[in-house]
């Protein structure tokens, strides 16, 4: 029962998460391409925020999932206040530093750090909200605010600087509205299924778990979170200041399109997370193996369908939407984070093994190496060559790439776990003999025709050829 729980939770994540991705999408074709400057200004804010909230969160969101299993109700609800306090203590203090900062830093772009703040203020209450929820099995109706609001919120904004009826200061302030939104949102959402006390100490919380282990982890779980958007988002924050906004927001419809892969992946891992927690925690390594595989063969066989659609179809449909000049430029952008995209579904939820087992420590060492590659590499890419936007995406697909399979290689060696087994390395073979045949067509004379007709044959044969091979095992299931 709870095992279909899980899969109705992912399936309705997964709907909204592409309901979001639709209203992206028609974003990125009909509404963003008329400034992609100002489209590159609210890419460049986000970027910063992810810089600043991992300072705020400084783990708390994790370890709320790290030590759920092992606390009592009432515990369970201390731990969130107490999370949820820490938040609004260090957010105190980023936002003192910011403005103390300015007094000694003279930089043309500071006064975004103000913007980015605030958003990143928002951005640590949703994620410790989130990961409450995800406590709960409790993630769809979350993932409806998550979703669909941001992505309503930047085209509004654009729509309504474009047509002047508010100045660019002003768009921004009511983008950081749209998500204070979403977290007043999330919150009544999670007090009708988890009203935490206003009294209770936190004595008795760090009876149960002891509080050295707890900053200790809060500690590693922050360092992650930073490096990880050295490692994952630094180019954001990197192309307009040695390019152009422009550029970052071409570089931005890139990294949207090719967000939409990774849906079915977050949902799982969200919902997984607390799962894999107890698996390590009663040394159940027998379940964890099976989601494991389960979990990998499942995610590669959606990520390399939805990216053979995107792969046979996409230049076509270009062709026949208005004013795509620009979002050509974006195509490799789009191909090259797509297969960055689906390498990190088909390894499955390797951090979260290692990020809740005793060897989390690890996830430190190789992030903190990832980072200084993505670094080196987003920097001669960008300083020594013409590679521009497309030398970035290839240093992240390097990057990215280089550090899964680190991650692969340190699970098989302390724990002697590894998702690939015979049935999936069939299936990587059977899906991209079928890519590279549909993708190698000849075009028909009409865009429409040519655009429906690939997308079909690819879709149609993928899924009838891995049903009948049975390699899938959850797509039988569900």
């Amino acid at each position: 029962m709870k095992s279909n729980s899980t899969y109705k939770q992912t399936f309705w994540f997964s709907v909204i998460n592409y309901i979001a991705i639709a209203i992206g999408v028609f974003s990125t074709f009909f509404i963003y391409p008329y400034d992609l400057s100002f489209f590159g200004k609210i890419g460049y804010i986000d970027s910063l925020a992810q810089m600043i909230y991992p300072f705020l969160v400084f783990g708390s969101a994790q370890t709320i999932i790290r030590f759920y299993p092992v606390l009592n109700p009432e515990n369970q609800y201390q731990l969130f206040k107490f999370s949820s306090r820490n938040i609004f203590i260090l957010s105190f203090f980023v936002g003192l530093c910011l403005v103390l900062g300015s007094f000694v830093f003279k930089w043309d772009l500071y006064f975004y750090l103000y913007y980015a703040f605030f958003l990143a203020v928002a951005m640590a209450l949703i994620e410790l909200y989130k990961r409450q929820v995800a406590n709960l099995n409790k993630i769809a109706v979350p993932a409806l605010f998550e979703k669909i609001i941001p992505k309503i919120a930047a085209p509004t904004v654009l729509l309504l600087f474009i047509f002047k009826l508010c100045t660019e200061q002003n768009a921004l302030l009511l983008y950081l509205f749209f998500y204070f939104i979403l977290v007043a949102l999330l919150y009544k959402y999670l007090k009708k299924y988890f009203n935490a006390p206003i009294s209770g100490s936190y004595r008795n919380l760090f009876s149960h778990i002891s509080k050295k282990e707890f900053y200790k982890y809060s500690f590693f779980a922050f360092a992650g979170s930073f490096g990880s958007f050295l490692a994952f988002r630094l180019d954001g924050f990197m192309i307009p200041v040695f390019l152009d906004f422009e550029l970052g927001g071409v570089y931005r419809v890139g990294v949207n399109l090719a967000s939409a892969l990774a849906i079915p992946s977050v949902g799982l891992f969200t919902l997984y997370a607390p799962q894999i927690a107890t698996y390590i925690k009663n040394e159940d390594w027998v379940s964890l193996q099976e989601k494991y595989t389960q979990t990998a063969i499942f995610l590669f066989f959606l990520g390399v369908t939805v990216m053979g659609c995107v792969a046979v179809g996409l230049p076509t449909l270009f062709q026949l939407l208005p004013k795509t000049e620009k979002l050509f430029e974006a195509l490799p952008v789009i191909y090259i984070l797509g297969a960055n995209v689906v390498i990190n579904m088909g390894t499955s939820f390797n951090s979260e093994i290692i990020s809740f087992s005793k060897y989390y420590k690890f996830n430190i060492i190789a992030v903190a190496v990832l980072v200084l590659v993505n670094v080196l590499l987003n920097f001669l890419v960008l300083t020594q060559t013409s590679l521009g936007i497309l030398g970035v995406a290839l240093a992240t697909f390097i990057s990215m790439t280089f550090f899964n399979m680190v991650k692969l290689i340190f699970i098989y060696k302390k724990m002697k776990m590894q998702p690939f087994t015979k049935k999936y390395i069939r299936l990587i073979i059977v899906q991209l003999i079928l890519l590279v045949f549909v993708y190698l067509m000849p075009n028909l004379n009409n865009l429409w025709i040519n655009f429906f007709v690939r997308e079909i044959i690819f879709v149609a044969f993928t899924v009838f050829v891995v049903y009948k091979l049975k390699t899938v095992y959850l797509l039988k299931t569900l």
